[in-house]
C-alpha cells in the first residue's frame, strides 16, 4: 500500500484529498484600528422635479442570417484566399498584383518622361534655360522645386488608382 491520496480507496472509491480546501498558511485578516465614521448625505433639493424615465420600445430590426444572393463560388474564393492556399495566391498573383504593377509601371513611365524631357527641354530651347524669374534661375526652379509638388501629386494619384483597384478586386471576389 502507497502513501499517494489518490491510490487509497474506501469500498472501491477513491477518498478526496484532505487537503481540498485548505489554504497553506491562514493569516488574520487586518483590523481597523478605528472605527470608520460614517457622514450623513445632503438631502436632495425640493424644487428639482424628478426626471422621467424613458420607457420606449426599441425599434426593431431585422436579422438575417444568411444572404441568399451569395452564390458558393463567392465562399469558396473567401475561403481560398483566406486560407492561403495555392489557387488563392494565384488569384492574387494573376489578378490583383498585375494590375497593381501595370499602374505602378505607367505612372513611374510618367515621372519618368517628364523628368527626361527637362534635360532636351533645356537644350532644345537655349534661352528657356537663360530665362529668370524674381532673380532666380528657371531653370533652378524647375529642377529644384517643381519635382517635389510633382511627384508628391503621382503620388496621391497612385493611392488613389491602387484603392480602385483593390476595390474592384474585393467586388470580383464578392460577385
Amino acid at each position: 500500500m502507497t502513501d499517494d491520496f489518490y491510490e487509497r480507496r474506501a469500498n472501491g472509491v477513491r477518498e478526496p484529498d484532505p487537503t481540498l480546501g485548505r489554504r497553506g498558511r491562514q493569516r488574520p485578516l487586518p483590523q481597523p484600528a478605528d472605527r470608520a465614521v460614517v457622514e450623513p448625505l445632503p438631502p436632495a433639493p425640493e424644487n428639482e422635479p424628478p426626471k422621467p424615465e424613458h420607457h420606449a420600445k426599441p425599434k426593431r430590426e431585422r436579422v438575417i442570417l444568411a444572404d441568399p444572393r451569395r452564390g458558393a463560388g463567392t465562399l469558396r474564393a473567401r475561403v481560398e484566399l483566406e486560407e492561403q492556399t495555392s489557387w488563392g495566391k494565384l488569384l492574387v498573383r494573376d489578378h490583383l498584383v498585375k494590375v497593381q504593377l501595370r499602374t505602378a509601371l505607367l505612372l513611374s513611365l510618367l515621372v519618368v518622361g517628364v523628368f527626361g524631357a527637362l534635360p532636351a527641354l533645356f537644350y532644345l530651347v537655349p534661352g528657356f534655360s537663360r530665362a529668370s524669374l524674381l532673380g532666380i534661375p528657371v531653370a533652378w526652379l524647375i529642377l529644384g522645386v517643381l519635382p517635389f509638388p510633382f511627384l508628391f501629386g503621382v503620388g496621391i494619384w497612385y493611392n488613389r488608382l491602387a484603392e480602385r483597384n483593390e476595390r474592384a478586386f474585393v467586388d470580383m471576389i464578392e460577385n
